[in-house]
C-alpha cells in the first residue's frame, strides 16, 4: 500500500467512537486513563471519549479532526486547530501526566497546533501518517497561519522520526511526569513546530 491509496474525508459525528479509540493511541492511554475517572457505573472510557468526540465545540471535537480511508476503511485520523491563545490552566493544577503538555503549548500560541495523529495498527508504515499532516498543513496555509506545531514523547521514536522528516525541529520539551499507565516512564515531551 503507498500513500496513494489513502483518501481523506472530514471526520462526522457518527465518527466519534473511532476518534476516541484513535486519540487515546495518539495520546498513549492519557485520555482513556482520564476518561476512565468520569465515568459512570454505565459507562467504559470510550463511551466518555465519544461523547466527547461528538461535540461541536473544543479542541477534541470532530469537527477538528479528518479521518485517512483505504478504501472504505477508516485508517486513521489528524486532530488539528488553531491555537490563538495560551491555555487559562495551570500546569501545576493538573494531573501529572497532562501538565507537560499544557505547560508546552503555551509556545504553541500562534501557530496550527496538531492535537493528535493516530494510525490503526496494520496500517503503519504506509503514508497515512504523512498524508494526514500534510493535509493539516494546507488547512493551516489555508487559514493563514505559517507555523505548524505538534508535541510527542521524546522516546516515540517512530513519530519523532517521521515528523523530523517532514520538516519539523525541536523548540522545547518538558519533563515526563509519571502515572500508571503512561508507556513513557522517563525522558521529556517534546515541542516540535514547522515553518509553512
Amino acid at each position: 500500500m503507498t500513500n496513494t491509496d489513502i483518501r481523506l474525508r472530514d471526520a462526522t459525528a457518527d465518527d466519534a467512537l473511532l476518534l476516541a479509540k484513535l486519540i487515546d493511541i495518539a495520546g498513549e492511554g492519557i485520555p482513556s486513563w482520564l476518561w476512565q475517572q468520569s465515568a459512570t457505573v454505565e459507562e467504559t472510557f470510550l463511551d466518555v471519549g465519544a461523547a466527547r468526540a461528538r461535540r461541536t465545540t473544543g479542541g477534541f471535537s470532530f469537527s477538528n479532526a479528518v479521518v485517512a480511508l483505504r478504501g472504505e476503511q477508516p485508517v486513521g485520523m489528524v486532530l488539528s486547530y488553531p491555537i490563538d491563545a495560551a491555555p487559562g490552566d495551570d500546569p501545576d493544577d493538573l494531573p501529572a501526566p497532562v501538565a507537560p503538555f499544557v505547560a508546552l503549548e503555551i509556545r504553541s500560541v500562534g501557530t496550527w497546533y496538531i492535537n493528535a495523529l493516530a494510525v490503526l495498527p496494520g496500517y503503519r508504515s504506509c503514508g497515512a501518517g504523512t498524508v494526514l499532516m500534510r493535509h493539516s498543513e494546507k488547512l493551516a496555509r489555508a487559514a493563514g497561519y505559517e507555523k505548524m506545531s505538534i508535541q510527542v514523547y521524546g522516546q516515540n521514536t517512530g513519530a519523532v522520526r517521521l515528523y523530523t522528516r517532514l520538516g519539523y525541529t525541536q523548540i522545547s520539551a518538558a519533563p515526563v511526569r509519571l502515572h500508571p499507565c503512561q508507556p513513557y516512564y522517563t525522558g521529556d515531551v517534546l515541542l516540535l513546530t514547522k515553518d509553512i
